[in-house]
């Protein structure tokens, strides 16, 4: 049976840990506010949405798809966003807290973070390719075998990566980041 179709809606203030949202196809609908705090948004579809404001900390994303969707001053702790439908995955980031959330293995060409808080975030195989992180804490974020090729760091802090275990290719970097591209050596530069 295939769940119902909700377009162009306004979800204000709503407390989805308590009451489930709808299995249903969300578009171009607005979620304000509202909290998602380990809710089960398992096979549900969100395209080009936007949560601003919102918390969606460990919430259940199992084949959730995500297209063309902004996030805005959202707490996102913890999600597992390699566990998504990963068939038109587009993400836009702005503002939000993403600790200890995991994208391993995932495609996140062009992806904006601006002024992200992403300490501890798995990017592990991730195909990071001009990728913007405008302003963002890095710390403990894992690059391994990650793809980082024009990817903009020039303003990112905190962040360590090995250049042997990363494609980072025409990357940008801050003369001050260029640390983060040395930590595996345990030098001191003064």
């Amino acid at each position: 049976m295939p769940h119902p179709f909700i377009l162009d809606q306004t979800f204000k203030g709503q407390n989805y840990s308590l009451n489930r949202l709808a299995k249903a196809e969300y578009e171009n609908c607005t979620f304000e506010s509202c909290s998602f705090l380990k809710s089960d948004l398992s096979n549900i579809s969100f395209l080009e949405c936007e949560f601003v404001d919102c918390d969606l900390s460990n919430a259940n994303l199992k084949q959730t798809t995500l297209k063309e969707i902004y996030f805005k001053r959202c707490k996102l702790l913890g999600l597992q966003f390699n566990q998504c439908n990963d068939f038109f995955l587009s993400l836009r980031f702005e503002d939000c807290t993403l600790d200890f959330s995991s994208f391993y293995k995932l495609k996140l060409k062009n992806t904006p973070f601006r002024n992200c808080k992403m300490v501890s975030v798995d990017f592990t195989q991730t195909d990071l390719s001009s990728a913007i992180f405008q302003n963002c804490n890095l710390k403990n974020a894992l690059f391994h075998n990650s793809v980082l090729e024009k990817a903009d760091f020039r303003t990112a802090y905190n962040y360590s990566l090995d250049p042997e275990k990363n494609k980072i290719n025409k990357a940008k970097f801050s003369e001050k980041g260029v640390i983060g591209l040395l930590a595996k050596y345990n030098i001191r530069i003064e």
